[in-house]
């Protein structure tokens, strides 16, 4: 096998349009001095993927190679250790990246850094105590793992989705589903689901003077809220979402504890794995989400 030294090119996957993608080869990068080179074991194919693979008016195609992909983990090629880190990049043999965007992961298996840390966030954002009653309002991957770590918190959890394979999920993690959610008043609800219809549902299963936490990427332009509900009810209101790295870091140090302590185990979320060829197949299986989707993966080896 040729030393990273002696590799001078790489595959690197490229979204050439709404719903197209190539793998092509291109350098593999020079790391500046305050960066490390990271060979690419694989990275999730998070849900804000889907508007840049659908097509808006307002992206530019091309994308550079290896993005959008922001969920990467492998092994940083000075040192032989595994790693999580940050990098828009990640669709691609190699990445460039900044040495305090790393995070050393004492764990096996695949590890979407940036999509863990999201939810370590979320949940530290979010206030939930031991007993409280909890909603999580879209239970997709990032919902399953609150719902994770609300139960593990010893909170009494209530998980509202439309997938039966979503609530089959939460169920195993032990969270309970209502079918009538009508009935629910929670101290904490979490919407994670970026939509109208669970940012509705999960105000009103807030209870008076409870704590609405948004989740869900809310990207695809503006949206209503009850106020008169809201302002009734006393609400707090948290946008739960990060925009510093450095507390992205933070987040991602802190699943790699919650993952080698078996406080959070996301494997069985893991449904749908492809191969860096396959790029435009995972983008498209997340668009879609067929029957049992969880949680796509994009692989190099």
């Amino acid at each position: 096998m040729a030393t990273v030294a002696a590799v001078r090119t790489m595959q690197a996957g490229v979204v050439q349009g709404p719903r197209r993608a190539a793998l092509v080869r291109v350098p593999v990068p020079t790391p500046q001095d305050d960066e490390v080179l990271v060979r690419v074991e694989g990275c999730g194919v998070c849900g804000s993927n889907r508007p840049l693979w659908e097509g808006r008016p307002w992206f530019d195609y091309p994308l550079e190679p290896g993005a959008p992909g922001h969920e990467g983990w492998g092994v940083e090629c000075e040192t032989g250790r595994r790693v999580a880190f940050l990098s828009e990049a990640a669709f691609a043999d190699f990445a460039a990246v900044p040495r305090d965007d790393v995070v050393p992961i004492d764990v096996e298996g695949p590890f979407p850094g940036e999509a863990l840390a999201c939810a370590m966030n979320v949940f530290a954002r979010s206030g939930v105590r031991r007993g409280d009653r909890v909603g999580v309002v879209g239970v997709g991957f990032l919902g399953a793992l609150l719902v994770q770590l609300a139960v593990g918190a010893g909170a009494r959890v209530h998980a509202f989705s439309r997938s039966e394979t979503a609530l089959e999920h939460a169920r195993s993690f032990g969270a309970a589903t209502p079918t009538n959610p009508e009935d629910e008043s929670c101290e904490v609800v979490i919407e994670a689901a970026g939509v109208q219809e669970t940012l509705d549902l999960a105000g009103r299963l807030c209870r008076v003077r409870g704590r609405l936490v948004v989740a869900g990427f809310h990207q695809d332009g503006p949206r209503q809220v009850d106020m008169q509900l809201w302002n009734w009810r006393g609400l707090d209101v948290v946008n739960a979402h990060e925009r510093d790295r450095a507390l992205y870091v933070e987040g991602m140090r802190a699943a790699a504890a919650a993952v080698a302590a078996g406080q959070l185990d996301p494997t069985s979320l893991y449904t749908h794995t492809f191969a860096l060829d396959r790029l435009g197949d995972a983008l498209e299986t997340a668009r879609t989400r067929p029957a049992g989707f969880m949680k796509a993966l994009v692989t190099t080896e």
